[in-house]
């Protein structure tokens, strides 16, 4: 890569794109509030209402496949028309599905729902494709891995809060005696369509230093020879498919009435803790794996940090201290996990994933407040999945590693398949028994850490992150 440009001056650049991984976390975890919401309004069974996230994540793929086949046949078109171009198309097509919420809430058709998800995936895919290599850009390169995490952490900010403040407007202020009405999601994707068009056009206004690369991506699939990329592409699709299983249905779960039986408005919350133990994950992550901080000086800075995210997590959501405090125990056995994972990427996500499969099995086969906290624990422990797999796959791919990338974030079609798959068994066995599929999703995950331990060793980690 080519930069002319000094590497200072670039703090308003880079606020700017995290406000982007902010608004896509949000909006990605949005859809977790909307599922029971359009479950309700429409009458969907559970498989059909999984096609929220059918719709979302499978735009993923075909956005991620489009952009394979351009770059295959004409050449990597961020790299021609510019990474802050590619920004800024990618907001107004997010823009637009934001805005066709309106239609589909005012004629009420859950097609146009679909449609409108459909969307803003694709242009959350073009966001995904040019910030995250931008963000690693913008600065100096030692200085790369720090701004990725920091710019993930806000990412896991938009996931944390978008059920508190997206399940008031749905569930709670928008209701009337009760009843939910259009206005739940006209108004506030309105507002989305023009926080989304103002960021465009603050990002059109600022100056961004220009990066192009010389480089030409490689023909054929030669990315595909090596192992570790094709067992990773596989773990990509089911992290990301487990995650999301996970999270549409936490909210049904926790009204079922020999769990919680909790009302939308209080599960929201719960909802919120789900996703805030992933961002107290990555920041736990960065600590761990870097290579730079002495033993005890490491332990500390990571307890400290637990705990100063956790306040800023019980700070946000609507619950007491009594009420979160069973969520310190994951917070430790959490921690517990990246001390025995002793800074290796491929052992600790070994260890994160059977905890969480672990944790899984808890939830199917217990209930009441164990199976609410058990299944609200794994957010602690697939805080560092993405970004582990996504390391440890393109390792040692040289010229092949763009091209490896791009068939890895065609596997975020995990999430839009296995929630189909758990719709499928919820309708027919029930919500508690339909979480074997995240079993099973853990399960493979924790095979290829053992793989990748044997065949690659301790690779250093450097946080290939951004969220997904």
């Amino acid at each position: 890569m080519s930069n002319n440009s000094e590497n200072k001056g670039y703090t308003i650049p880079f606020i700017s794109l995290t406000t982007l991984f902010f608004m896509w976390g949000f909006l990605t975890c949005m859809n977790d509030v909307l599922i029971p919401h359009l479950k309700e309004l429409f009458q969907l069974s559970y498989l059909q209402s999984m096609l929220v996230q059918f719709a979302f994540f499978g735009a993923y793929f075909i956005g991620s496949l489009l952009y394979f086949v351009i770059s295959y046949f004409k050449g990597d078109p961020i790299n021609k028309i510019g990474y802050k171009n590619g920004m800024l198309l990618g907001l107004v097509i997010a823009s637009i599905g934001c805005f066709l919420f309106f239609p589909a809430a005012r004629y009420s058709v859950y097609g146009l729902f679909l449609s409108a998800l459909f969307i803003l995936g694709l242009g959350f895919t073009l966001l995904q494709i040019a910030a995250n290599p931008y963000v690693s850009l913008l600065g100096k390169p030692e200085g790369a891995s720090s701004r990725l995490n920091l710019a993930q952490a806000f990412n896991s900010l938009g996931t944390t809060i978008a059920p508190i403040i997206g399940g008031f407007l749905i569930f709670e202020f928008f209701a009337v005696n009760g009843e939910i009405t259009a206005a739940a999601t006209e108004v506030p994707y309105i507002i989305f369509t023009g926080v989304f068009l103002l960021l465009a056009f603050l990002l059109w206004k600022i100056r961004l230093p220009d990066f192009r690369s010389e480089e030409s991506a490689e023909k054929g699939l030669g990315a595909l020879q090596f192992p570790q990329l094709k067992l990773g592409i596989l773990a990509i699709f089911f992290y990301v498919g487990g995650e999301v299983c996970i999270g549409s249905f936490i909210i049904n779960f926790l009204a079922l009435p020999d769990i919680m039986g909790l009302p939308e408005a209080v599960s929201k919350n719960y909802l919120a803790l789900y996703w805030g133990g992933a961002m107290i994950g990555r920041f736990l992550g960065s600590i761990s794996l870097n290579q730079e901080l002495a033993g005890a000086k490491k332990a500390l800075y990571m307890v400290f940090t637990a705990a100063a995210v956790f306040l800023l997590i019980f700070f946000i959501v609507d619950l007491s201290f009594a009420q979160i405090a069973t969520f310190l125990i994951f917070i430790g056995i959490n921690l517990l996990g990246f001390f025995i994972g002793k800074a290796a990427p491929a052992r600790t996500l070994s260890i994160f994933a059977l905890i969480s499969a672990g944790l899984v099995l808890f939830t199917i086969f217990s209930s009441g407040a164990t199976s609410m906290w058990t299944i609200l624990g794994i957010g602690l422990f697939n805080s560092i999945m993405w970004s582990n797999i996504f390391t440890l796959s393109i390792h040692g791919l040289g010229k092949y590693t763009s091209q490896g990338s791009s068939l890895l974030v065609m596997a975020i079609l995990g999430g839009a398949l296995l929630p189909l798959v758990q719709g499928a068994l919820a309708d027919a066995l029930g919500i508690q028994h339909s979480f074997f599929v995240p079993v099973f999703c853990y399960l493979y995950i924790a095979f290829f850490g053992f793989y990748c331990s044997a065949k690659l060793g301790n690779v250093k980690a450097e946080q290939v992150t951004g969220g997904h």
